[in-house]
């Protein structure tokens, strides 16, 4: 009677310990392919993309969240962000040049944007998801999310998680996470793409009496 009770016993750890491995196991590589290669495909066909965004910025050292919500605009290998709120600013980005121009301080910053600088316009970062298998390795630990990890240094990013979407823009949101454990939050709504973004989008000139600082 023991030994039946004891069978029964490990038969049930054993369903337990089983079922625990299969609800914690990794997607299939074959989803994850799927996941990533619908982006691709998706990427392929976009002549622009537009839409709103909610962004989270939390700075773990400081325990502190900031959230910030705008507009963006995408015609590679042009971009912009409009920030809304308390302090507004507008973020251009070409090819190798970025702009932000800080309205209730009426300064223009202008730097060099590369790898190394995504940390001033992480959603930046949407623009370069049409390469993905290039630019990162790609894992999936649920159904619907992907965990890219940069091949190649990207400024302090240490990963970016990107939740899926069935929609026609493939992506619901990212977050990044950089080596201090800090991490950015951008979830979109509302994209909308090829609907003919014009060029005059992403020109901006100066106020006159606006600051100019260059990096």
């Amino acid at each position: 009677m023991k030994s039946e009770y004891h069978r029964s016993c490990m038969t049930y750890i054993f369903f337990v310990l089983l079922l625990s491995m299969c609800l914690a196991a990794p997607a299939p590589a074959e989803e994850t392919d799927d996941q990533a290669m619908k982006i691709q495909k998706a990427y392929e066909t976009i002549k622009d993309i537009k839409g709103n965004f909610v962004q989270k910025s939390v700075v773990k050292d400081l325990k502190r969240t900031d959230t910030y919500s705008g507009r963006f605009f995408i015609k590679p290998p042009d971009m912009k962000w409009e920030y809304t709120g308390s302090k507004p600013q507008t973020i251009y980005v070409s090819e190798n040049s970025i702009l932000i121009y800080q309205k209730s301080e009426n300064q223009v910053i202008k730097s060099k944007f590369d790898r190394a600088t995504y940390g001033q316009a992480p959603i930046a970062l949407l623009a370069g998801f049409g390469d993905i298998r290039h630019e990162f390795d790609v894992v999936s630990d649920t159904p619907g999310r992907l965990v890219l990890k940069p091949k190649k240094p990207m400024g302090n990013i240490d990963r970016i998680d990107v939740v899926t979407s069935d929609v026609e823009f493939p992506i619901k949101s990212l977050t990044i996470y950089d080596r201090l454990s800090n991490r950015v939050e951008i979830i979109l709504k509302e994209v909308r793409i090829n609907s003919g973004l014009k060029n005059s989008i992403f020109r901006f000139t100066p106020p006159k009496d606006a600051s100019i600082i260059e990096n």
